[in-house]
C-alpha cells in the first residue's frame, strides 16, 4: 500500500478515508492536516511579485522572482536551517519552499506582500483582475 493523500471536503471523501485506515496494515499511521495552497493562491503570488519587481526596481528588480519569495517567505518567518557544505568549507542553506505552506500560512504570506506593496505605494491586482490578495 503506497502513501495515500486523500482531501476531505465532501461527504464521500470522508468515506473513503475512514474506509482506508480500516484497511491500513498493522503498523502504518494516519496524519491528518491542513491541505497545501492552491494553484490560485500560487498564481496570485508569482503575479504579484512580477508586478513589484516592475513597480519597485530599487528593491526587488536586482533580484529574480525566486529570490524575491524567499525574501516574503524569510519575512514571514518560515523555517531555515543551514547544512555544511560536503568539504566543509562552509554552510548552505535549505528549507524554504512555498509549496508546503498550509492554506491559511500561503494566505498570510499573499497578506505580507500586498502589506510590502502598500507601504511602497504598488496597488497589487490579482491574477482574476481584481485588487488586494488572492
Amino acid at each position: 500500500m503506497a502513501n495515500i493523500t486523500t482531501p476531505l471536503r465532501t461527504r464521500h471523501q470522508r468515506e473513503r478515508a475512514k474506509q482506508l485506515i480500516d484497511r491500513a496494515p498493522e503498523g502504518w499511521v494516519s496524519v491528518l492536516r491542513e491541505e497545501t495552497r492552491n494553484d490560485r493562491q500560487n498564481a496570485a503570488m508569482w503575479g504579484y511579485i512580477k508586478q513589484l519587481r516592475e513597480a519597485l526596481p530599487e528593491q526587488m528588480g536586482a533580484f529574480s522572482p525566486e529570490d524575491c519569495k524567499l525574501r516574503f517567505l524569510n519575512a514571514l518567518g518560515a523555517e531555515m536551517r543551514f547544512l555544511p557544505e560536503l568539504d566543509g568549507g562552509g554552510l548552505f542553506p535549505v528549507g524554504y519552499r512555498s509549496s508546503t505552506l498550509s492554506v491559511s500560512q500561503f494566505s498570510a504570506l499573499l497578506e505580507l506582500i500586498a502589506a510590502y506593496a502598500a507601504k511602497h505605494g504598488v496597488e497589487l491586482i490579482d491574477n482574476q483582475g481584481n485588487g488586494g490578495p488572492a
